[in-house]
């Protein structure tokens, strides 16, 4: 039986290979019921292959990811059946992903979009799908007659806004997001930024956010990893982290924000 201040999520000694060259190496941390997590560091540090082994996307090479499922209590993900992770991915987990067409069916309304996941999970009433997912457009500012459009008619950051729903719509417990407002305008940023702050904090939800943006985890993450070279090489609380940096990476990261 799990217990509230157990962790959500464990991941020990993780380590992905490809050949001789490290993708990511001896990576241990948890996360927390409803705890914001951010990973940052250049291109190139790690940080989006640590991701995919974290969330089931490329076994790694080497060490574990626990999972506390709602009914079997904790589980090494790489133990469960293909068929009890993908379950899981589609009902507790959510992946948003820094391209929306890659979390998007493009060729589906909105409305199907965000409809799909719901009976994923087995809901069939069509009336009431639609209904949620009008609600859940609305959630993420997108106006209700827009239901019936295509992704592609949407701008970028209003796609971005669809795979939230998309994937919010089920009630995950844990999100993963990779660089989540990269390549969009800086006012689009910050009114998605804000739209996941909110969601975030009035679900619970406990997140893993990928970014090379310092302003990203400033304003979402609760504690913070640097990564340089595929392993971790500074951690603590975020304003901790970002305001008196200790290893020489991370106070580089800070100045070069700074002198921008």
């Amino acid at each position: 039986m799990t217990k509230m201040n157990d962790p959500l999520l464990r991941v020990d000694d993780l380590t992905m290979m490809y050949g001789d060259r490290v993708g990511c190496k001896d990576v241990s941390f948890e996360l927390r019921p409803g705890e914001v997590l951010g990973i940052v560091g250049e291109s190139g540090s790690g940080k989006s292959t640590l991701l995919r082994s974290i969330s089931a996307q490329q076994e790694p090479t080497k060490g574990t990811v626990q999972y506390q499922t709602r009914i079997d209590g904790t589980r090494d993900v790489y133990e469960m059946s293909e068929a009890q992770r993908r379950l899981l991915m589609r009902t507790d987990w959510a992946f948003v992903h820094q391209h929306a067409r890659d979390g998007l069916r493009m060729g589906v309304s909105a409305g199907g979009n965000v409809g799909e996941r719901l009976m994923a999970v087995g809901a069939r009433h069509y009336g009431q799908i639609r209904d949620q997912a009008i609600d859940w457009l609305g959630r993420v500012e997108i106006a209700a007659d827009r239901i019936d459009d295509k992704p592609q008619a949407f701008s970028g950051g209003m796609q971005q806004r669809l795979q939230i729903a998309r994937n919010l719509v089920t009630g995950p417990r844990l999100v993963f997001m990779d660089e989540p407002t990269g390549g969009l305008d800086v006012s689009v940023q910050a009114r998605l930024l804000d739209l996941l702050r909110g969601l975030v904090r009035e679900m619970g939800l406990s997140a893993i956010i990928v970014t090379h943006d310092l302003a990203v985890v400033r304003l979402l993450a609760d504690r913070l990893m640097v990564m340089k070279d595929g392993r971790v090489v500074e951690e603590g609380l975020t304003d901790q982290v970002l305001d008196d940096p200790q290893h020489g990476y991370t106070q580089l990261l800070v100045s070069s924000v700074l002198q921008v």
